[in-house]
Formats: C-alpha cells, sequence, structure tokens
C-alpha cells in the first residue's frame, strides 16, 4: 500500500513540474507550449481548472504564429463560440490560414476539396458543424501527446 502511496505521490509531482515547464515556455512564446497550455485550459487536465476562455487566449497566440493544428482549433472555436464570441467571418479567415497550408479538413469545409468540384452532393454546412463540435477536444488530446 505504502507503494503505491508513494508511487502516485511521485507522478503528481512529476505531472506538476511537466505543466508548469509547458506554462514557462509557453509564457516565453513556444506555440507547441501555448497550444498544449491552452489544451490544459480546454480539457481541465494537469491541474489546470477547465476554462475555455483562457484555453482561446492561449490558442489563439499559438494559431497566431502560425501552428496548423491551433489554427483549425481556433476557427472550431469561433464557429461554435467556445471561448469567445460566435463569429463566423473569424471562423472562416483561421480555415482559410489552415487551408493555405494544405489543411485538408479545412479545405473541405471550405469547399475546396474534390467532391466540392465532382457532382458529389455534399452538406458543408452540416461538415462545419461537425467539426466545430468536434476538432477543439480532438486536436487538444493531440496537442497532449506531442512533445
Amino acid at each position: 500500500m505504502s507503494k503505491i502511496l508513494i508511487f502516485c505521490t511521485l507522478f503528481f509531482l512529476a505531472c506538476a513540474a511537466r505543466a508548469e515547464s509547458v506554462k514557462e515556455l509557453a509564457e516565453h512564446g513556444n506555440a507547441q507550449a501555448q497550444a498544449k497550455l491552452a489544451s490544459f485550459y480546454l480539457l481541465g487536465r494537469e491541474g489546470f481548472e477547465k476554462d475555455e476562455h483562457k484555453a482561446a487566449e492561449w490558442m489563439e497566440k499559438a494559431a497566431n504564429q502560425g501552428l496548423l493544428d491551433a489554427q483549425v482549433v481556433m476557427a472550431a472555436m469561433y464557429d461554435r463560440g467556445m471561448g469567445v464570441n460566435s463569429d463566423r467571418d473569424k471562423a472562416t479567415d483561421w480555415y482559410e490560414k489552415a487551408a493555405k497550408q494544405g489543411h485538408a479538413t479545412s479545405l473541405a469545409i471550405l469547399g475546396r476539396n474534390d467532391a466540392a468540384k465532382g457532382s458529389v452532393q455534399f452538406n458543408y454546412q452540416a461538415m462545419r458543424l461537425s467539426a466545430s463540435r468536434s476538432i477543439p477536444g480532438e486536436y487538444a488530446k493531440k496537442f497532449l501527446t506531442t512533445k
């Protein structure tokens, strides 16, 4: 029992140190760390309270530095009004930035994929709505698993 308690304590301390390290890197302008910190806030992980506003602030800092996945998350957050005021134009601007980097989902959401050029009927509005619901959480988990 005491070995488990010691292990849990050491694990908790390691996680806290990792979170502080990420926060420090984010504050010094590291885009990947900013996205990771935003993910901590978005998901309520590593001792950070869930806070969509703080998540949006940090994610936007990473997105403004050109971090592709952060741009996609910001687009979805603006589409959904998650941590920011809902703004379809700002969402579209972020999808445009990601599409310029070749992001396939952004291209599809903007109707610029092969299905849009062909005769296939596709509901882009429904895709955009679905993306705005799933992207923030999925990408946040992705940020937490990358170094």
